[in-house]
């Protein structure tokens, strides 16, 4: 047997341990690929958003890369912890320094050679059915066909390849700074009875309550300046958390005799106070690295929520025209008749209605107010269903925004109650009550009143016009078409709002979806990391467990234990994950004054849900092992 052959049944003999860390490696070269593949997709040669899309991928490419870089380091790391007994018995039996660093590395080329190989041909299975859901999601006009990528496999081959040959040489270099006694002892060493101190204790859970406090606490601009300083104490109090607090809860309750002597608890206790100092840092990681794609991802999503709702509810109406200042009447008609040609040329038939706003200087409030008579509000307010306001001789009605617009300071409703409208025959108007309503949103608040009392007002400062059309049986198609003509005939004058959306949603699509991918890469290298701290134990656990079921342990207390630790071990940081990542998504929606519960219960309950998916898979294959080891 040569020494190749040595080092590939290493890889095969161990290949319950290196299955996650092949596949975790399998995973992160096919989104690489997939990135190239859309990379250099010719649509995208001569598409209209090429440099977009391009800076976007190769962002994201670097980002996946260098994290990649990483990530593979950890997972080396583990499995040369799990081996040191292994590299022991070799030196013993008269290998040398230089030679185990030659296996490692022969051993982490071969797996990250079949690993590349993997990713690319899994990419290429795949790519058909990715390139459809991107065309869908990046919303663009040119079709994802499929083509053979041959700069994208040559790119992402040679990337990966000269990934792992630099990681293979940093880990055999690692190795040689083992001592023989240790690497014998391997896993039988004394950790030591885990330490945690009061102080550094209290101050983890000061630091996490001052952070989701200041948090959930600032609105408007001040989320922004506050999000530097909350991250830092954030991220400081959860290393605290794990390395101090949480082994602090537990030798407390170790110390409880009515919950430490409880059945198997002192099996679960005594062994998770040891798993919790081991993996201190390891589930820090994960936790931060969780909260990073949770909070991007539902970020992405909310915001692109945020702008797809307020542009719809500030703009209620299928189509609106609001001519420019030095527009002549001739010009206006002329650009009406465009408009109702290209309705009609898309076969929309849409209700049209105009309006002169008429705006007059107030001096109780100090500020120039749109003035609207009710009969001219009736008109518009019937085109969207909206109920009629009829106020009463000498009465006006404030006029609030039902819609989502972020503003700071006092509402304009509570301005213009407290104003008064003068009329021209010594009558004062005044606003009697609110009502909100998608009428007219775009204006910022204003008045309705009475035709009667509308014609005492006198000369107006200032007139403008709006014109508004709502179309009726239309189909989404026909708008984002008639929209995106009218665009071009009539330019900026013209807002159709579901292509308004269309165009949201197509500049934000390739955000949303690099986003996404980075995100799924972020979690499946953390659920790889929670894989491999379980299994490079899980030797020993079998010797402990093999050990107890000989003095009477149970196959159901078995799995009884089992299951508490490793759903402690693995829901601890993600736990933290989801609500580090609920307070970021509220802070959020403080900042832009919309709610986004729907959108991060959607994006955290995914992720969660995933997470318990992985769980009962790992869980079933580590409870195999302990099993087969106590029959």
């Amino acid at each position: 047997m040569t020494f190749r052959q040595f080092a590939f049944n290493n890889v095969w003999r161990n290949k319950r341990l290196y299955i996650a860390y092949f596949l975790s490696s399998l995973f992160t070269v096919m989104v690489f690929f997939t990135f190239a593949i859309f990379a250099f997709h010719p649509a995208f040669s001569i598409g209209s958003i090429r440099g977009e899309v391009l800076y976007g991928m190769a962002v994201a490419g670097g980002i996946i890369y260098v994290f990649s870089f990483f990530f593979i380091l950890y997972s080396m790391s583990s499995f040369l912890q799990s081996r040191k007994k292994e590299f022991g018995l070799l030196i013993m039996l008269g290998a040398s320094n230089k030679q185990i660093r030659w296996m490692v590395f022969l051993e982490n080329i071969l797996i990250g050679f079949f690993a590349t190989i993997g990713g690319i041909v899994a990419g290429l299975v795949f790519a058909k059915a990715i390139l459809l859901i991107a065309e869908n999601i990046l919303i663009i006009d040119e079709s994802l066909h499929f083509y053979f990528p041959t700069l994208a496999i040559v790119i992402t081959f040679v990337s990966f390849i000269f990934l792992f040959f630099c990681i293979s040489l940093f880990v055999s270099v690692i190795l040689r700074t083992n001592k023989l006694v240790d690497l014998i002892k391997g896993d039988k060493q004394s950790k030591g009875e885990p330490k945690a101190s009061i102080i550094l204790s209290i101050i983890a859970a000061l630091l996490l309550i001052a952070g989701y406090g200041t948090a959930l606490y600032v609105e408007g601009a001040e989320v922004v300046f506050a999000m530097v300083p909350v991250i830092i104490v954030v991220t400081l109090g959860t290393y605290l958390l794990f390395t101090q607090l949480s082994v602090y809860i537990i030798r407390q309750l170790k110390k409880n005799k009515l919950i430490f002597w409880r059945k198997t608890n002192m099996l679960l206790f005594s062994d998770l106070s040891f798993r919790m100092k081991d993996n201190a840092r390891t589930f820090f990681i994960i936790a931060i690295i969780s909260t990073v794609a949770f909070s991007a991802i539902g970020s992405l999503y909310g915001f692109q929520s945020y702008l797809t709702k307020q542009a719809k509810e500030i703009k209620s109406y299928s189509f609106t025209y609001a001519p420019w200042g030095d527009d002549t009447e001739e010009s206006i008609e002329n650009d009406l008749n465009v408009i109702n040609a290209t309705l009609k040329e898309e076969k929309i038939d849409a209700k049209m209605e105009s309006l002169k706003l008429t705006y007059f200087d107030n001096e109780s409030i100090d500020s120039r107010v749109l003035m609207v008579k009710s009969s001219d509000y009736n008109r518009y307010a019937a085109l969207i269903g909206e109920e009629e306001l009829n106020p009463n001789v000498n009465e006006a009605i404030v006029i609030e925004q039902s819609s989502a617009i972020v503003t700071y300071g006092p509402k304009a409703s509570e301005t213009l109650m407290d104003g008064s409208i003068p009329l021209e025959n010594g009558e004062v108007v005044h606003p009697s009550k609110v009502v909100e309503t998608d009428v007219l949103t775009e204006i910022n608040g204003y008045y309705v009143v009475p035709d009667k009392a509308f014609e005492q007002l006198g000369t107006p400062d200032y007139q403008d016009l709006s014109v508004a059309w709502q179309a009726e049986n239309a189909t989404e198609e026909q708008l984002i078409k008639a929209g995106e003509k009218l665009k071009e005939r009539v330019e900026y004058k013209v807002t159709a709002i579901d292509y308004t959306v269309y165009e949201i949603n197509k500049a934000y699509g390739p955000i949303l979806f690099i986003g996404l991918f980075i995100g799924i890469v972020f979690f499946v290298s953390a659920g790889s990391f929670l894989y491999f701290r379980l299994f490079t134990d899980v030797e020993g656990e079998k010797r402990k467990f093999s050990a107890i079921a000989k003095i009477g342990l149970t196959e159901k207390e078995l799995k009884r234990i089992v299951n508490r630790q490793v759903a402690l071990l693995f829901f601890s940081p993600i736990v933290v994950a989801l609500v580090h990542g609920a307070v970021a998504l509220t802070a959020l929606s403080h900042l832009f004054n919309y709610d986004l519960t729907l959108e991060a219960t959607i994006v955290l309950g995914s992720f969660a849900f995933i997470q318990f998916v992985y769980f009962l898979i790992v869980r079933f294959s580590y409870v195999k092992q302990l099993k087969s080891a106590t029959l």
